[in-house]
């Protein structure tokens, strides 16, 4: 909060890409790190700097593309003020994720890697969240619970705000 008590201004997304190449440009494989930068501070990459980030690496548009669609959990858009993710590996299947899957989807009214037209949250599927001994697995807004039922889910989606 700023001394007004209202919430920071964000930086503009010029600066946060900036501040990442710099920060990381001469790093032996720098481009994670780049990435990891700017979506801690912005919530996600905007594809618009793409080229300037290619540019800063020495690497073709396509190479950081790649890169950039290869891994999950990088996005290219905002994402929503709640992130729930999913897990969808084999353990989490053998007790009952494709139950919570269903209702997760049908609750909030979006597939997965989509965002709620009103921004509210945002589902994602994963592949592993370590939680195997305790599936099915969810993450919510970066926290880990297990054990998850569609019941639960609501609940814990509730407790965070994500109100369908």
């Amino acid at each position: 909060m700023t001394a007004a008590g209202s919430p920071p201004t964000p930086r503009p997304v010029d600066d946060v890409v900036e501040a990442a190449l710099v920060l990381h440009r001469d790093t032996p494989g720098a481009l994670l790190p780049i990435f990891h930068a700017i979506q801690d501070e912005l919530g996600y990459i905007p594809p618009e700097s793409l080229p300037r980030i290619a540019s800063a690496v020495n690497q073709s548009r396509a190479e950081v593309h790649g890169v950039l669609s290869f891994y999950h959990d990088f996005r290219t858009a905002p994402p929503g003020r709640h992130v729930v993710k999913l897990c969808r590996a084999e353990a989490c299947k053998a007790v009952g994720c494709d139950e919570v899957a269903a209702h997760a989807q049908q609750r909030l009214g979006i597939g997965f890697g989509e965002t709620r037209v009103d921004g509210s949250v945002t589902l994602e599927a994963v592949y592993c969240l370590g939680n195997c001994a305790l599936g099915p697995s969810a993450m919510i807004d970066g926290r880990l619970h297990g054990r998850v039922t569609a019941p639960r889910l609501d609940a814990l989606l509730m407790e965070r705000g994500a109100r369908s």
